[in-house]
């Protein structure tokens, strides 16, 4: 089953690499990883998807409160959540595949950000298979290049991850 770890951690040099290290060495697969400071310059917010059972989710959250660095760790898929992810893509549009390509963007309400006389970049925001949707409704051919974040989530409501 896949999960949303979201972990408060102290914001200091190699904090990255031992949560990462955690998981090779116990053999998880992180599917996605962001991570970015928070409101407090000292403090970053990590959000890992990852895939396992529940019992290995337990360990591995287990895992993460034992190391020093780490504040915090929830599971978001336990309640309501919210889930983005950012997607940033390069296409070949000349003739009619402007247009083509323009409506494409609208109708997953994308954003053209960049326009060459060959190309169009697009900034399309929201769940992993929004993206991916966009992507299969696209002609392979004209993909040039594409540059995705990986899934950052918030819980719902008043349920918040902090000190």
């Amino acid at each position: 089953m896949r999960h949303i770890i979201s972990v408060l951690l102290e914001n200091e040099a190699g904090a990255l690499s031992r949560v990462v290290g955690l998981f090779s060495a116990r053999a998880y697969n992180i599917e996605t990883l962001t991570v970015a400071p928070t409101e407090d310059p000292s403090l970053s917010r990590m959000t890992i998807v990852t895939s396992g059972s529940d019992d290995i989710i337990e360990q591995i959250t287990k895992h993460l409160n034992r190391l020093i660095e780490v504040v915090k760790v929830v599971d978001l898929i336990e309640a309501p959540y919210i889930e983005r992810e950012l997607m940033l893509i390069k296409v070949r549009a000349v003739g009619k595949e402007r247009e083509e390509i323009k409506r494409m963007a609208d109708i997953f309400r994308g954003r053209i950000i960049d326009v060459t006389d060959k190309t169009y970049t697009l900034e399309l925001t929201g769940n992993g298979q929004k993206l991916d949707a966009f992507i299969e409704a696209l002609d392979r051919t004209a993909i040039l290049e594409t540059v995705r974040t990986g899934a950052s989530g918030i819980a719902r409501g008043e349920r918040v991850l902090r000190v």
